[in-house]
């Protein structure tokens, strides 16, 4: 999935981080409800904001993060 049209980095929202399509809605916010045992369906119930395309380009963007991330190895 390309996530690169729904998760945006602006310097003055929530601290830069990763925002789904602009809104307050993190990355880490849906991971940490993923992790926390919702399914997407129920986060997009909850937050009807969300789509099930919004929650994948999380799952996409942490996947992308994780593959480019370097480990020093002391």
């Amino acid at each position: 999935m390309n996530y690169h049209d729904i998760i945006t980095l602006e310097p003055g929202k929530r601290g830069g981080k990763p925002c789904i399509r602009g809104l307050r809605m993190t990355v880490y916010d849906v991971l940490d409800c993923l992790a926390a045992g919702m399914t997407p369906e129920q986060i997009v119930e909850d937050f009807d904001y969300l789509t099930l395309d919004d929650i994948r380009a999380c799952l996409a963007y942490a996947a992308d993060r994780e593959r480019h991330q370097l480990v020093i190895n002391a």
